[in-house]
């Protein structure tokens, strides 16, 4: 038996914005919606996928990491795009260089890397 995949799946109170932050802000991909307005959809980048529930499945504030190959690099990115970072990239103790990024429901995301630390 293997285990193929997790995708997080988040509060949204508005699936079609949070759809627009993600893809406009944070350079995901607009992978699909259901529903009209959307209720439910999902984003996706190389191998991390995010679903979203409108006002279900979770609820507001909910963490997650997403580990990535250059944080700095794509700090640069994404504040050139007007993400809500609220900690810019950190080198820390547990051997990770992260920042933390908020989305329109409160949610933090944890992009980082791995780093050797002395």
């Amino acid at each position: 038996m293997k285990f193929e995949k997790s995708i997080t799946i988040l509060y949204s109170a508005n699936v079609a914005q949070s759809i627009a932050y993600y893809t406009e802000k944070l350079g995901f991909d607009d992978k699909w919606e259901w529903d009209s307005p959307p209720t439910f959809g999902g984003i996706a980048k190389d191998d991390v996928e995010i679903f979203f529930c409108e006002k279900g499945q979770g609820n507001p504030g909910t963490w997650l990491s997403i580990m990535l190959d250059n944080v700095d690099e794509y700090y640069e990115m994404i504040k050139s795009k007007g993400a809500n970072i609220i900690a810019p990239p950190d080198s820390k103790e547990w051997n990770i260089r992260e920042m933390l990024v908020q989305d329109p429901d409160g949610h933090i995301i944890r992009f980082g890397h791995r780093i050797e630390c002395d």
